[in-house]
C-alpha cells in the first residue's frame, strides 16, 4: 500500500494546509494569503491573471488557448524577474513594481495608460531578454496563464522540498516551486500517490488531484535574490529518475480555504 493510501486507511494525521499563495502576474512575485475562496471548476483565485508577452505569441483573448511559457517573460530564462517586488490590488487593479526598494511603476491595469506603463518598464529594464515588444496580457474570464492547461490549483508537499534540500545539499525555499497550496503531513514525494484521489478540506472544499508537476529551471532561481544558484530538476532526475515535485488539482466543491485547516484523503 502506498504511503498516501496508508495514511487514509490507518487514520494517520490529515494533511495540513501550511500556506496559500497566489501569483497575479506570471513570473512575478508571490502574494501570501490567510485564506481564499475557491469555486467548483475554477482556478485558484487571483492567480496568473496576467502575463508579459515576450514578442507576439499568437494569443487571442477572444478565443484563448493555452500557450507554452516560453512565449512569456518567465523565471526559467529570466531570473532577474525575481529581483522585482510586485504587488497587485484586485480592488483597484493597480500593480506596483518595486526595484531595489523603490517604486518603479504603479499602474492601473484596467486602463490602457497603465498597461502601457508596465510595458514600457519591461521594454527598458528587460531589453536583453526580449524577442519583440513586451505586451501585458490579461486573462479572459475562465482562462489563466498557468504552465499547464490543467493547472487549476497547484499543491506542494513540504516534505518533498525537505528531501530535495538533502539531495542538493543546500536550503530550498518552497517559493521556488511557485505553488498555490503548501501541505504538511505527507511523506516525501507521497503526493504522487494522490493522483486520481480526492482531498476533502474541513471547510468543505474538495480537490481532485489530476497530475504530477514536472519542474523546470525556474526552480533553480533563488526567489529572494534572483540568483540562479541550484540545479533542482537535474538533481531530481539524477536521484529519482524524474524531475517531478508537487501536483495539480481541480476544484470539485468550492468554499473557503484557511491556513491551518486540514485535508482528509477520501477513500
Amino acid at each position: 500500500m502506498t504511503s498516501a493510501m496508508n495514511a487514509a486507511a490507518t487514520g494517520a494525521p490529515d494533511l495540513r494546509l501550511e500556506a496559500l499563495h497566489r501569483y497575479p502576474v506570471k513570473g512575478l512575485s508571490p502574494e501570501r494569503l490567510d485564506g481564499a475562496m475557491l469555486e467548483a471548476g475554477g482556478y485558484f483565485p487571483g492567480d496568473r491573471l496576467f502575463a508579459i508577452e515576450n514578442g507576439p505569441s499568437g494569443f487571442d483573448p477572444a478565443a484563448p488557448t493555452h500557450q507554452p511559457k516560453i512565449k512569456f517573460l518567465m523565471l526559467m530564462r529570466h531570473e532577474a524577474l525575481a529581483r522585482l517586488d510586485t504587488r497587485y490590488d484586485p480592488e483597484t487593479s493597480v500593480l506596483t513594481i518595486r526595484r531595489d526598494g523603490s517604486v518603479a511603476v504603479e499602474a492601473d491595469l484596467s486602463a490602457a495608460p497603465g498597461r502601457e506603463a508596465v510595458e514600457a518598464f519591461f521594454r527598458t529594464d528587460f531589453a536583453d531578454a526580449l524577442r519583440g515588444p513586451p505586451k501585458l496580457l490579461a486573462a479572459p474570464e475562465g482562462f489563466r496563464f498557468t504552465d499547464s492547461a490543467r493547472g487549476f490549483v497547484s499543491l506542494l508537499n513540504l516534505a518533498s522540498v525537505a528531501a530535495t534540500e538533502d539531495m542538493v545539499g543546500a536550503p530550498v525555499d518552497p517559493l521556488r516551486f511557485r505553488a498555490n497550496l503548501h501541505l504538511g503531513g505527507l511523506a516525501a514525494f507521497a503526493e504522487f500517490d494522490l493522483v486520481g484521489r480526492v482531498l476533502a478540506a474541513t471547510g468543505g472544499v474538495r480537490l481532485r488531484v489530476t497530475k504530477r508537476t514536472e519542474r523546470c529551471a525556474a526552480t533553480n532561481v533563488d526567489p529572494a535574490t534572483g540568483t540562479r544558484d541550484l540545479a533542482i530538476p537535474r538533481t531530481l532526475s539524477a536521484q529519482l529518475g524524474h524531475s517531478d515535485c508537487g501536483v495539480y488539482a481541480e476544484v470539485l466543491s468550492g468554499g473557503r480555504l484557511e491556513q491551518g485547516e486540514t485535508f482528509r484523503i477520501e477513500t
